[in-house]
């Protein structure tokens, strides 16, 4: 009997002892998943530390610490490579600038003189791509000032169906020049918590790539549910490949072969309404293009 004893106090001290041992490995456990979470969402560098010694344990959070230390560096060299790129955008805007205004100099004293036909149709055509080039240059510097300075802007209550009209109203000359319609079906007054001058801008970018990328008469809807959509429809041209998911991605452009454009408008867009607490997306249904800003809805 007394043997049975001893056994069966030792088998208990031996439960006890493993049970404390998982529970404070359960615990250790714990307080390094909330090192990491805070690191997470904190953004610290703290590193994980344990307090109890078990060698398997103390290996895994050496591994993590190597982990977290590789993805510190990438993050940072990321960040650098992002701030070297904000700078080069930046010079080379700055850099084209000087001769393309003398380019365009010359070009309207040529237009001043006496000229025959076929000059003045190939001065017509240097003239449209110089304004080409001048309104990449200046997508170029739109974009480096937007990534570079800190976002300063004004929320407040816009009626996007008013707002929207009065955009479009302002384009339908140009939109003639095209030869395109644009229609806009009327709804009732939909309220959207954005900034004035930076949701102009939006609407600019994404008429002027109407204009210049649509293969058919535009369409622009206003609806909302529990947010506020602008829907910009049109067909695309013919042998037009376009990879939606790519489309607010910088210098994508869906024609890499043929097209002059940068790319860089509809990524304006995206960072504007993204500023303003938005998104963008684009869905494309057989050849029909559509591109929707989704905005905060404000209700009076």
């Amino acid at each position: 009997m007394r043997q049975v004893a001893v056994i069966v106090g030792v088998l208990s001290f031996i439960i006890v002892v493993l049970g404390f041992y998982l529970y404070n490995l359960q615990r250790q456990l714990v307080h390094m998943n909330r090192q990491l979470d805070k690191r997470l969402t904190e953004r610290t560098r703290q590193i994980v530390s344990i307090d109890l010694f078990n060698k398997r344990l103390n290996d895994l959070a050496i591994n993590i610490n190597k982990c977290l230390k590789v993805e510190e560096n990438l993050r940072l060299q990321g960040m650098r490579e992002e701030k070297n790129f904000k700078e080069l955008i930046a010079n080379i805007s700055h850099d084209l600038r000087t001769p393309l205004a003398a380019i365009k100099g010359y070009q309207q004293l040529l237009e001043k003189g006496d000229l025959t036909l076929d000059q003045r149709n190939k001065l017509n055509t240097a003239q449209k791509h110089v304004n080409d080039l001048e309104r990449l240059i200046r997508q170029f510097f739109e974009y480096s000032y937007l990534l570079s300075k800190e976002s300063q802007q004004t929320i407040e209550p816009i009626n996007l169906t008013n707002f929207t009209a009065e955009c479009l109203v302002e384009s339908i000359a140009v939109f003639e020049k095209k030869g395109l319609s644009v229609s806009f079906e009327e709804s009732p007054p939909v309220f959207a918590l954005a900034d004035k001058e930076k949701l102009a801008r939006v609407m600019q970018n994404l008429i002027s790539n109407c204009i210049a990328h649509a293969g058919g008469d535009v369409t622009v809807k206003i609806s909302a549910k529990e947010h506020a959509m602008i829907s910009f429809q049109n067909p695309i041209k013919k042998d037009s490949k376009i990879d939606v998911e790519r489309l607010f991605d910088r210098f994508y452009t869906a024609d890499q072969a043929r097209s002059q454009t940068s790319g860089l408008g509809l990524s304006i867009v995206k960072l504007l309404v993204e500023q303003m607490g938005g998104k963008t997306e684009a869905v494309l249904q057989g050849d029909l293009l559509d591109i929707r800003l989704i905005l905060p809805r404000y209700e009076k």
